[in-house]
């Protein structure tokens, strides 16, 4: 199965029901479809080939949305870039993949700008909004340039013949790459359809579903949103951010969202909006999380505020889109677990030798396999070896997160660090979380981040950023205390620094990469 036939068949089965409401449009499936047609048209018009990689540079709007399924209608390969990322990034990023197509908004010329004039691989570039004689004069003579209209104008609603199967290439997401320059995880028809199966199977969605979606498209779990809503036939309310959440809990109630995909950064600021708790939130079914996993405090804090809500705590990784998800009937019993691996998935560990790991408890690197694993990282053959290897069976290769987890006696997963964030002090080894989960305990505390700075005695001493609620009288000594009481020696934080805010990557998770 393709990925757009998730869209068509939903505009086939009911073309007249409400799929998105965005930036104050309403469109039906049907209406979508047939936009989405006359824009592959248009990318076929303007050069676009089978397996073509087609960039889009949009905020999250209509025209976002229906760019990604008009490159998959095209036989192309898509990809969402960030619309606040740098030209010299979008640069890389389009250089890298060879993009034939870029589709953008006159907004965001000005970082796209560069980046086109440094592509040679483009030929066509479509623009929403009003391009202004600026905007086309910079555009280099032989590629093809065109506003949203004048694409679309002629073009027919109908189906583009196809060619692509379903271990083609559907998506490349870049990721922060160790190198410093982002990695293109690799996504097949094949991946995307399976995850996407797993996913609305566990969340148990359904047509009447309608999902608030806060998140970038460039990000996956944002980007899986609009996926799944046509898989099972639900809406999606798309909105640019969560930078306005009084906003956003507004339209919840008015759009009556039965669906509400946070990370971690949003539910640390609903725990903090006041009155959330008189609210009537009924009609939300479920809150999904993943990014990071929720910290205890922050899933007592949401249970408090939606207590009709079902609360899905999960883990993922771009590689391979979802790990895990926690049955709701779990969350009171094990809330610090990211549950079990989805259907049609399997996960266990291994030690540093590879072997696999049995007994409860020991820490390990997970291992996932599946139909959901990507096929590896965009012409990165040394970095896709160390991520795909040799699985349990002769016929496969395997994803090695470079996570570790511990895992308890019936099953259940415990994300423990990553492999590289490690602490190793007193020659003793100590998760970040752990410590985080810690000081997240404490009332006030908001956010909470920990690192490992060069200490001449202990090795690497463990610091603690903290972000306390407004007006908080928590100190540092506070927070040590607390820690004293709470933690084993080896785990204390030598340091504690109190902040106002934390750094994040664009999906709202918390970076410790320029923390020290």
């Amino acid at each position: 199965m393709l990925v757009q036939e998730l869209l068509e068949r939903s505009a086939a089965a009911t073309p007249g029901r409400e799929a998105l409401v965005c930036s104050g449009r309403r469109m039906t499936f049907a209406e979508i479809d047939a936009e989405a047609n006359r824009l592959a048209h248009a990318l076929r018009r303007g050069g676009i080939r089978y397996g073509d990689r087609v960039a889009v540079l949009i905020d999250n709007s209509p025209e976002t949305v229906i760019s990604i399924w008009a490159a998959l209608k095209a036989d192309a390969t898509f990809l969402v870039i960030n619309p606040t990322t740098k030209s010299a990034k979008i640069s890389y990023i389009l250089e890298n993949c060879r993009a034939s197509a870029l589709i953008t908004h006159s907004a965001r010329w000005r970082n796209a700008a560069a980046s086109v004039a440094s592509t040679p691989s483009l030929k066509t570039v479509i623009c929403a909004g009003k391009a202004t004689p600026a905007i086309r004069d910079g555009v280099p003579a032989g590629v093809s340039f065109l506003e949203w209209p004048e694409a679309l104008e002629g073009m027919p609603e109908t189906r583009p013949e196809r060619k692509s199967i379903d271990i083609d290439l559907a998506a490349l997401i870049y990721t922060s790459g160790s190198t410093g320059n982002p990695k293109g995880v690799m996504l097949t028809h094949q991946n995307i359809v399976s995850a996407s199966t797993s996913i609305t199977t566990y969340l148990e969605n359904r047509a009447d579903d309608i999902i608030m979606n806060v998140l970038p498209l460039s990000f996956d779990y944002g980007l899986y949103q609009i996926l799944m809503a046509a898989q099972f036939g639900g809406k999606v309310i798309l909105e640019k951010s969560f930078t306005y959440p009084y906003q956003i809990i507004n339209l919840i109630k008015e759009e009556k969202a039965t669906g509400f995909p946070i990370v971690p950064t949003i539910s640390a600021i609903l725990l903090q909006m006041k009155d959330l708790g008189s609210e009537d939130f009924s009609g939300l079914r479920y809150i999904s999380n993943t990014a990071a996993a929720l910290p205890v405090s922050h899933i007592r804090g949401l249970q408090k505020i939606f207590p009709s809500t079902t609360i899905y705590s999960m883990y993922g990784l771009t590689e391979c889109k979802r790990v895990s998800y926690l049955p709701p009937d779990q969350l009171d019993r094990r809330p610090d677990s990211v549950g079990k691996g989805m259907p049609n998935e399997q996960v266990y560990l291994v030690d540093e030798k590879g072997g696999i790991i049995t007994e409860a408890g020991v820490i390990g690197e997970l291992v996932v396999r599946g139909a959901n694993v990507m096929k590896g990282y965009w012409e990165l053959p040394k970095e896709t070896s160390e991520r795909l290897r040799p699985g349990i069976h002769p016929w496969e290769q395997s994803l090695y997160t470079g996570d570790l987890f511990r895992m308890d006696e019936e099953g259940y997963l415990y994300f423990v660090s990553r492999k590289d964030d490690i602490i190793k002090s007193r020659g003793e080894k100590v998760s970040p979380k752990e410590v985080a989960n810690a000081i997240y305990a404490i009332e006030d505390v908001v956010e909470a981040a920990v690192i490992g700075v060069p200490d001449d005695v202990l090795g690497e001493a463990v610091k603690a950023f903290v972000v306390l609620k407004e007006g908080s009288k928590v100190t540092e000594q506070d927070i040590l205390a607390h820690c004293s009481k709470n933690l084993e020696d080896f785990m204390m934080p030598k340091i504690v620094e109190l902040r106002k805010s934390l750094p994040k990557t664009t999906t709202g998770k918390i970076t410790t990469k320029n923390l020290q």
